[in-house]
C-alpha cells in the first residue's frame, strides 16, 4: 500500500473515533477504504479458432466499498475502484496490449456474529466491467483492440476483525465471471475468459 492511501485510511480511522457506536443492524451503513489485486485464472481463453492462446496478468489498485443494512445482518455492497491495468500476452508471440478496466461489483451479503470481534461474511451478487484505454504493440502493433464489457456473476466471503466500536480490519476474497469478447480492427477473433480471484484488505468504518 502507498504512504498517500495510507495516511488517508488512518486519517478516516482517527475521523471515525469522534462518531457514535451503532450496531449492525436494519438502516446501518458502512465505508471501507482499501487495497485489492485482481488476479485472473490462469487460462484465459483462446483467439483466432483457439491457435492464441492469451496470459492476462495482475494487477493492484485502491478500492472503496459502501454497504447498506437491508436488515439485521444482511446488506447490500457496492464495490468501486481505481482503473486496473492488465498486460495482454499471446504464448509464442510476448507482449502485445494492454487494456484497463472497472468492475463495480453489487453484492447482497450476510454477517454472521455481528456483535463479536471476529465477523464472517459471506455474499453473492452481479459483476458488470467496462474495458477501456486498450492499446496494441509487438505483433498486433498498429491494430486496433477491442474487449467488450460484460456482466457476470459474483461471490464475496471475508472475516471483519473489530478494533474500535466504530472500526475494523476487513481481509477479503471475490470472484468475479468475467468473460469480454476480442475485437481486432471490428472482427471478432475470441473470447478472454478472466474469472478473477480478488483479494484485499481494507479498514470499514460503521456508521
Amino acid at each position: 500500500m502507498n504512504k498517500p492511501l495510507v495516511s488517508a485510511v488512518l486519517a478516516v480511522a482517527l475521523a471515525g473515533a469522534a462518531l457514535p457506536a451503532f450496531a449492525q443492524s436494519k438502516g446501518d451503513w458502512t465505508l471501507g477504504f482499501g487495497v485489492h489485486q485482481v488476479n485472473p485464472k490462469s487460462d484465459n481463453g483462446k483467439l483466432a479458432n483457439g491457435a492464441l492462446a492469451l496470459d492476462i496478468d495482475s494487477d493492484v489498485k485502491p478500492t472503496v466499498t459502501f454497504e447498506y443494512f437491508l436488515r439485521d445482518n444482511l446488506g447490500l455492497e457496492v464495490l468501486a475502484a481505481l482503473p486496473f491495468k492488465h498486460d495482454i500476452e499471446i504464448k509464442g508471440l510476448g507482449r502485445v496490449g494492454s487494456t484497463k478496466h472497472l468492475p463495480p461489483t453489487f453484492t447482497l451479503q450476510y454477517h454472521f456474529n455481528g456483535q463479536g470481534k471476529v465477523s464472517p461474511f459471506l455474499g453473492a451478487g452481479i459483476n458488470y466491467t467496462t474495458f477501456f484505454s486498450e492499446d496494441t504493440r509487438g505483433a498486433l502493433a498498429g491494430s486496433k483492440l477491442k474487449l467488450e464489457d460484460s456482466w457476470g456473476l459474483a461471490a464475496h466471503a471475508g472475516l471483519d476483525f473489530k478494533v474500535s466500536e466504530r472500526g475494523a480490519v476487513r481481509v477479503d476474497v471475490r470472484w468475479m465471471d468475467i468473460d469480454s469478447d476480442v475485437k481486432l480492427d471490428g472482427v471478432k477473433l475470441g473470447q478472454a475468459k478472466i474469472d478473477p480471484l480478488v483479494y484485499g484488505a481494507a479498514y470499514v468504518l460503521k456508521f
